[in-house]
């Protein structure tokens, strides 16, 4: 991760990027798997769970996301040679000793992922009751490890993946089609791991840890149906390919497999660890923002729905903080995590982060700072994190047209409001700071 780039005029701006360098620093894999993995002689300690070694007679590690590279670099260096194979699928794959780094892509599928994918099908098919299957279940696997069903190119999972994408759908809904259009998503991956013991070392970027999200739940029952997928194709007037509908209309109509259910005999042996999501985010910033002498609250780490409309919600909190003292006196930090999305009407470039962040700046209080940055560095299609605004960072004139336009990038660099982080290897949802200093 590269160092945190913003332009940072005063103190509070100063204490706005050290909030979200902390908050990213403390869920970057290499330091939540040491926190959360131990092993002692033949137990391995996972969170709150124990694991005998000896009762297995081969340990694989499998999986990917964003922080995929930094969970195997961990969990070589935990376990060393008792690891046997492995796989893990990431954007920027590093080098291992045990465990294979495979490239993918995000936020859209592409034929290498599909490439490094089936070695991880390899990997998980065939196995017996005494392997120990370690799963590495991060933040933007869905798109990086693509495994399409039958009859589904990767041109037609790509185009229904923009769709989605551009529609303002939510992760619920997104993926409540991609798990109907794969073999690993929506349980799959246990499935084909089945009868061995299969452990999820997961790092949430869903609003509240649902298991069967994150990722598209690869190891966790899907409790989402083809009618489903359907409805969100329909709902959002979504143009997707013909083999995409059949398919889904196919599962509705009984003709293909549902993906696994809750009670499904093959997870007795599977269990899921969130190591860390937002909110671990959330907590170390709030560590920086009491250490710099602020009051500091946590408004929420699940703020979802259209970024422009969240913004004015966050503006509306730090307006009543300085006249009132509600929710918290200033001077004070206020933090936020979640998803939110962008319905997409031009043609600029943006991302969440980036429109959340113009819409909330010309409203903003004097002497109110507001920083909101996607955790893995990279907001929407963009190569920047997010930004870092005031009241004079842009005209309420020049916000509103480049929100018409979808085009927060060039306002903001323009403005010279942007955080550039680089990839961060992690990624928890987003998160955003708003220091409220008071009024002299």
């Amino acid at each position: 991760m590269d160092d945190f780039d913003a332009h940072t005029p005063t103190p509070a701006h100063e204490t706005a990027i050290d909030c979200l360098r902390a908050g990213v620093e403390a869920v970057l894999p290499e330091r939540v798997v040491r926190e959360s993995l131990s092993l002692d002689g033949d137990v391995l300690t996972v969170a709150d769970a124990t694991y005998d070694l000896s009762a297995y007679d081969r340990i694989v590690v499998v999986g990917g996301g964003k922080a995929g590279d930094g969970v195997a670099d961990a969990l070589e260096a935990v376990l060393g040679d008792r690891i046997d194979a492995g796989a893990v699928v990431t954007p920027n794959p590093g080098t291992g000793t045990r465990i294979e780094r495979l490239p993918g892509d995000h936020p859209v599928p592409s034929a290498r992922g599909v490439e490094s994918t089936r070695r991880l099908v390899e990997l998980v098919s065939d196995l017996d009751e005494r392997t120990l299957v370690l799963a590495a279940i991060t933040g933007g696997a869905s798109a990086i490890l693509p495994a399409p069903a039958d009859g589904i190119s990767l041109q037609d999972l790509r185009q229904t993946t923009d769709e989605l994408l551009e529609s303002g759908a939510e992760i619920h809904e997104l993926n409540a089609v991609r798990k109907h259009l794969s073999t690993l998503k929506g349980g799959g991956l246990a499935r084909l791991a089945s009868p061995a013991t299969v452990v999820g070392l997961v790092l949430s970027d869903v609003v509240g840890n649902d298991l069967d999200v994150i990722a598209s739940g690869p190891t966790a029952p899907d409790e989402t149906y083809y009618d489903d997928a359907l409805d969100v194709v329909d709902r959002f007037g979504l143009d997707v390919p013909k083999s995409v509908r059949t398919r889904l209309a196919r599962g509705s109509a009984g003709d293909v497999p549902e993906t696994p259910k809750p009670g499904d005999p093959i997870f007795e042996r599977v269990d899921n660890h969130v190591l860390a999501d937002t909110f671990t985010a959330l907590d170390a910033a709030r560590d920086v923002a009491t250490e710099r002498g602020y009051d500091s609250l946590v408004l929420s780490s699940r703020v979802r729905g259209e970024a422009r409309e969240a913004a004015k919600t966050h503006v509306a909190v730090a307006e009543e903080a300085l006249a009132t003292g509600n929710p918290i006196e200033p001077p004070a930090v206020i933090l936020s995590g979640g998803e939110c999305t962008v319905t997409v009407r031009g043609d600029g470039s943006g991302g969440p982060n980036l429109e959340f962040c113009l819409a909330a700046g010309p409203e903003l209080p004097d002497g109110v700072v507001l920083a909101s940055i996607d955790s893995d560095g990279l907001d929407g299609g963009t190569d920047v994190a997010g930004a870092l605004v005031d009241s004079s960072s842009v005209t309420q004139r020049d916000a509103h047209t480049a929100l018409a336009a979808n085009d927060a990038l060039p306002v903001l660099t323009d403005a010279d409001a942007l955080v550039e982080t680089g990839p961060t290897g992690t990624n928890v949802n987003d998160i955003r700071v708003l220091v409220v200093d008071a009024v002299e």
